[in-house]
């Protein structure tokens, strides 16, 4: 997706559970008949792990003949990570990529020094009143991997490694957890998981890494004693192993990985840890210098004011 203006995350209400460092209430915005929830960055936390960016999309149910229809705009300097709960959205790169996004499977589109893709709902999948909902996270990039030559991946429902069992339905995306490992590959020790939950299951979370946390998309959880809703994300302390029991039919998304090599600048669609590497991107949409997307290079996102 395009970054758009919209109002920070805010802190949620203070908790008594000692493992929760943060609890982050993403603000809600409606696109016209679409709503994103954004939950990173927020006030006090830009990244969890290399996650910098966190939206929920939907859920929404379109009218016959309506859709997203994101335009052709730029990234620098990070992968975005597309993950659907239902319906689908038409990728297009500017590496001449086209593949339609659909529930579980993992698009892992990674900028470097420069990327332009567009989002799209198909005019077939329109015609049928359709529906979205999923999570659009970016990853930044290591310092090392900021200029690297841009990539796709895509790996389906089948290829990522699903752990079940005692009520737990786990979908590996990124990273290691619970023995398996996700194909997907990234320059950066992190770990990304879909959880659906059963009522009376329990989740246990090591502390393999530094940074985590989990966003609630539905359903309700306890931990340590504190009862948590949807749409929360939140961010736990270091070192801390942690059980999460779902109160309802839950499902939770796990974000983690070890801490960046520095902080990032962010702007529209742009992640560096230069600012005047940032403003160079800027230049060079604003001059045409990005490649086009193939089929898809009759309109463009222009750049914000």
């Amino acid at each position: 997706m395009s970054w758009l203006p919209d109002a920070d995350p805010k802190p949620g209400d203070a908790k008594a559970c000692d493992v929760i460092e943060q609890v982050i209430v993403p603000r809600a915005r409606d696109l016209g008949g679409f709503e994103v929830r954004r939950a990173l960055p927020a006030a006090g936390k830009q990244m969890i792990g290399p996650f910098i960016f966190f939206d929920q999309m939907g859920p929404a149910e379109f009218l016959i003949g309506q859709g997203i229809d994101v335009r052709p705009h730029p990234h620098i300097g990070l992968s975005t990570v597309t993950y659907l709960f239902d319906g689908e959205i038409m990728h297009r790169d500017s590496l001449g990529t086209e593949l339609a996004i659909r529930p579980g499977a993992l698009n892992l589109m990674t900028a470097g020094r420069g990327i332009v893709h567009s989002e799209r709902t198909a005019p077939d999948v329109k015609a049928t009143g359709p529906r979205l909902f999923g999570i659009q996270a970016w990853a930044a990039l290591p310092k090392s991997h900021e200029e690297n030559a841009p990539a796709f991946i895509h790996h389906t429902e089948a290829e990522l490694p699903r752990i079940m069992g005692e009520g737990k339905r786990v979908r590996l995306i990124m990273g290691s957890m619970f023995g398996q490992t996700s194909p997907a590959q990234f320059p950066h020790d992190c770990v990304y998981a879909e959880a659906v939950l059963a009522p009376g299951a329990v989740l246990p979370l090591d502390s393999d890494y530094d940074e985590r946390g989990i966003f609630i998309v539905s359903g309700e959880i306890d931990i340590a004693g504190e009862t948590f809703g949807p749409g929360r994300l939140l961010v736990f302390r270091p070192g801390d192993r942690i059980s999460i029991l779902a109160l309802t039919q839950s499902r939770l998304m796990i974000v983690g990985g070890e801490p960046m090599d520095g902080p990032r600048h962010i702007w529209w669609n742009f992640v560096s840890s230069s600012k005047e590497r940032i403003d160079q991107a800027k230049e060079d949409w604003r001059q045409g210098r990005f490649d086009t997307v193939p089929g898809d290079a009759a309109e463009f996102i222009p750049l914000p004011d």
